[in-house]
C-alpha cells in the first residue's frame, strides 16, 4: 500500500503523493507513455526502488514475483532445476530436514532415549512441510507451465546458458508463475512469446487468483485481464475501475464534463465582468459591482485535461507497382544440421498486408530476413516484382543504431539529400522535437530507440515493407497509432507480430511458419485461429454445437446409422412410420425435458433485460443532470453523479456481456430444439 509516496528523478516527478492499495485479487494495468514511469512503480513495489516521501507498506509474510524487462540471468543450472528450485523457502526447508537427521543419528549414536524422541518428532516435522511443500509445488506442475510457454520436453535438462536471451524471459516468467507470488508484477510479459505461448498465457493469468500489476502494449490482452487501471496522466497517477476500454470511456467522459464545466464558467464570468464594466460608474449600483467583483475573484477556475503527444505519422503515396510484389520459390534455409525453411513456396500481391506468425524458432524472423536481404538462402530463388523497393524494420535495427550520432545525425544519414525541415518533420511525428533531436542515440530508451529506427524507415519507406515485431518497445498508444499508420500505407506489408489487436487490425492473410513449410490462411487472425481449432479437432467445417447429453439420449436412431448408405437411401424413399404408443411416450419426454432446460434460461434472459434497462434508463437520467449547468454548483452532488455514472457504466457493461452469453445459450438450445425430429 502506497501512502502519499512521492518520488522524482532531477526534474522529473514520476509519482507526487500517491495513495494506491492493491487488494489480494485486484486485477491491475498500469499504462501511460514510455518514460513516464511504469516500470519505476514496478520496481517500487517490488522494493527495488526508494521513494523521496511517503512509505509502502505491505501485509505480514506477503510474497511477490517481479519480472522485469532487464534481467541478468546466468548458468550453471538446468531449465526445470532453475524453475523448481526458484520458489522460496525450499533452501531453508532442505537445511532444516538435514539438521534434524544430523541430531537423529547423534540421539541414536548416545543412545539416550529422550533425545531420540525429540529428534524423531522434529524430523518428522521437517519431513511432513517437506512433503507439503512438495505437494505443493511439484516438477510435473514446473514442466506444465514450460511446455504452455513453448518449451519443448528435451528443454527440460538443458543449462539455462544454452537459451538466447528471450527464451531466458521466459524461464523467468516460468518460475514466478511456479511460485505463485501473492503480487505478481509483470512488464510487458509478451514481449518475447510468440502468438500459441501468448493465448495459453492469457488462460493461465485469467484463472490466477492473486494480485497482479500489468504493464502491456497489447490492447485486447490488457482487456481480457484486467479490472482496473493505474494511469500514468499529465496531471499526475489517476485510478479507474474496469479495465482498458473502460477507462478510455470514463477519461473521455471526464473531459467532456470538464470542457462543459468550463463553457459555463467562462460564459458566467463573461456576464460578471460585463455587469461591473456597465454599472461600475453608477454610485447606486456600488454594492451590487462590488459583490460582483469578489464573486468574481473567488470563481472556481476549471482546468482542462492536458493532451498528451501521441507518436502520429502516415506514409507517403506508394510508387506504382505490378501486380505481384513477390514471388518465393523452393526457399531453403538452414543453420547446420537444423533446417528452418525447406521448399517454401509464397506468392504475395500488390496491397497485401500479411501476418506472419508460429512458435519462436519455426522460422519467421528468418523468412523476412531472408526476403530482405540480410540472409542468403541455401536453395530456392526470391523474385521481386517490377519497381519494387524494400523497407525493413526489425528489433536489431534499433540495437544497431550508432550510438555517437544525434537522434537528428542518425535519421538524416539513410538520405542526405532529404533537407533538414523533412527530417524534422517526420522526427517531429516521432515525438521527437526542439533539442530532443540533438539528443545522442547512447542516452536514449529502448522505446526510443524503437521510434528512431521508424523514423528512419519512415524517411525511405519503399513500396514493400517488412517488419519484424515493430510493437515490441513501444507504448499501447504508439502501438495503436503504428497500426493506423500502417491501415493507410498504399503498399504491401509482411510483418511478424505476437500483439493480437496489432495483427486484427492489419493482416488482410495469414502465413503460419511451422516444421519448415509456410501454410497461407486467407482472411483474418480471427478466421486462421478458429481453422487451426478446428483443424486440432477434426472438423472439416463449422458445425452446430451438439444437443443436450440427455435429449441425444432419447433421439431415435434411422435405419442409416445401423445399416449403411443404401439403406438409408431406401428409409428416405419409404413412408414414414406411423407414430406408435413408444413414439407418443419419446415426445412427450422431449418436450418436458424441453420446458426444464429452456425455462428458467428464458426467464434469467428476460430479468437481465429487464436490469439493463433500468440501468440505462437510470445513466440516462444522470447524463441529463451532469448536462446541466446547475449540477456543479454543489460538488458533492456533481462527485456523486459521475462515480454513480462510472459504477453503472461498468455494471451495465459486465450485465450486458452475461446477457449475450446467456442469449446465445437460449438462442442456440431453440435452435436444437427446432431442428430435431
Amino acid at each position: 500500500m502506497f501512502e502519499n509516496v512521492s518520488l522524482g528523478f532531477g526534474k522529473k516527478t514520476i509519482v507526487e503523493a500517491l495513495n494506491l492499495r492493491i487488494g489480494r485479487e485486484d486485477r491491475i494495468g498500469l499504462i501511460g507513455p514510455n518514460g513516464s514511469g511504469k516500470s519505476t512503480l514496478l520496481r517500487m513495489l517490488a522494493n527495488e526502488q526508494g521513494t523521496d516521501r511517503g512509505q509502502i507498506r505491505y501485509a505480514r509474510g506477503v510474497r511477490i514475483g517481479y519480472l522485469s524487462q532487464d534481467l541478468k540471468l546466468g548458468g550453471g543450472q538446468t531449465l526445470t532445476s532453475f524453475v523448481v528450485g526458484s520458489v522460496p523457502g525450499r533452501t531453508e526447508l532442505e537445511r532444516q530436514l538435514a539438521e534434524a537427521e544430523r541430531e537423529m543419528a547423534a540421539a541414536e549414536q548416545g543412545g539416550d532415549e529422550e533425545a531420540m524422541m525429540t529428534a524423531a518428532e522434529r524430523l518428522a516435522d521437517a519431513h511432513t512441510r517437506a512433503a507439503d511443500f512438495d505437494t505443493q509445488y511439484t516438477e510435473h506442475e514446473a514442466l506444465r507451465i514450460l511446455a504452455g510457454l513453448g518449451f519443448q520436453p528435451e528443454d527440460a535438462t538443458r543449462d539455462l546458458d544454452e537459451f538466447s536471451g528471450g527464451w531466458k524471459m521466459r524461464a523467468v516468467l516460468a518460475s514466478l508463475l511456479f511460485q505463485q507470488p501473492d503480487l505478481l508484477l509483470l512488464d510487458e510479459p509478451t514481449n518475447h512469446l510468440d502468438l500459441p505461448s501468448v493465448a495459453w498465457f492469457a488462460a493461465y493469468l485469467k484463472r490466477y487468483r492473486r494480485a497482479f500489476v500489468l504493464v502491456s502494449h497489447d490492447r485486447e490482452f490488457l482487456n481480457e485481464q484486467i479490472d482496473r487501471v493505474v494511469s500514468f496522466e499529465p496531471e499526475g497517477v489517476r485510478q479507474f475501475s474496469g479495465d482498458y476500454e473502460g477507462y478510455k470511456r470514463q477519461r473521455a467522459e471526464e473531459e467532456v464534463v470538464l470542457e462543459n464545466k468550463a463553457k459555463n464558467l467562462a460564459r458566467e464570468r463573461e456576464k460578471t465582468e460585463q455587469f461591473i464594466e456597465r454599472f461600475r460608474a453608477q454610485a447606486n449600483k456600488a454594492a451590487a459591482v462590488q459583490s460582483r467583483i469578489k464573486m468574481l475573484e473567488k470563481m472556481e477556475e476549471v482546468r482542462l485535461f492536458e493532451r498528451r503527444q501521441v507518436m502520429s505519422f502516415g506514409f507517403p503515396p506508394c510508387e506504382r507497382t505490378g501486380n505481384e510484389s513477390l514471388r518465393v520459390d523452393g526457399l531453403r534455409k538452414a543453420y547446420g544440421p537444423r533446417v528452418v525453411l525447406d521448399g517454401v513456396d509464397l506468392s504475395v500481391r500488390r496491397g497485401e498486408k500479411i501476418g506472419i506468425i508460429g512458435v519462436n524458432g519455426a522460422g519467421k524472423t528468418t523468412l523476412l530476413r531472408t526476403i530482405a536481404g540480410e540472409l542468403q538462402p541455401d536453395g530456392g530463388t526470391i523474385t521481386f516484382g517490377n519497381k519494387i523497393k524494400v523497407g525493413y524494420y526489425a528489433q536489431h535495427h534499433a540495437d544497431a543504431l550508432r550510438s555517437e550520432r544525434t537522434v537528428f545525425e542518425e535519421v538524416a544519414a539513410v538520405d542526405p539529400g532529404a533537407g533538414q525541415t523533412r527530417v524534422r518533420t517526420i522526427l517531429g511525428a516521432f515525438l521527437f522535437s526542439g533539442d530532443d533531436v540533438e539528443k545522442p542515440i547512447r542516452v536514449l530508451s529502448g522505446g526510443e530507440r524503437a521510434r528512431v529506427a521508424l523514423a528512419k524507415l519512415l524517411l525511405k519507406p519503399g513500396n514493400l515493407l517488412l517488419m519484424d515485431e515493430p510493437t515490441n518497445h513501444l507504448d499501447l498508444e504508439s502501438s495503436e497509432s503504428l497500426a493506423e499508420s500502417l491501415k493507410t500505407y498504399d503498399g504491401t506489408l509482411l510483418f511478424v507480430s505476437h500483439n493480437r489487436s496489432f495483427v486484427r487490425a492489419l493482416a488482410t492473410r495469414i502465413w503460419d511458419v511451422e516444421g519448415g513449410k509456410v501454410e497461407t490462411y486467407p482472411g483474418t487472425l480471427d478466421e486462421y485461429m478458429d481453422s487451426s481449432r478446428r483443424r486440432r479437432e477434426g472438423e472439416s467445417t463449422p458445425t452446430r454445437a451438439p444437443a443436450p447429453a440427455r435429449a441425444l439420449e432419447h433421439a431415435p436412431k434411422g435405419r442409416s446409422e445401423q445399416t449403411g448408405r443404401n439403406d438409408k437411401v431406401q428409409t428416405d424413399r419409404a413412408d414414414p412410420p406411423k407414430p406408435g404408443r413408444e413414439a407418443r411416450r419419446r415426445e412427450a419426454e422431449r418436450r418436458s425435458e424441453r420446458n426444464r432446460l429452456l425455462g428458467p434460461l428464458r426467464k434469467r434472459v428476460a430479468a437481465m433485460e429487464g436490469e439493463i434497462a433500468a440501468l440505462e434508463t437510470e445513466q440516462r437520467r444522470r447524463s441529463a443532470l451532469l448536462a446541466d449547468p446547475a449540477t456543479y454548483a454543489d460538488n458533492a452532488r456533481r462527485s456523486e453523479l459521475l462515480d454513480g455514472y462510472r459504477r453503472d457504466a461498468t455494471a451495465l457493461e459486465e450485465l450486458t456481456a452475461r446477457w449475450e452469453v446467456a442469449q446465445a445459450e437460449l438462442e442456440g438450445m431453440e435452435a436444437e430444439v427446432a431442428n430435431e425430429p
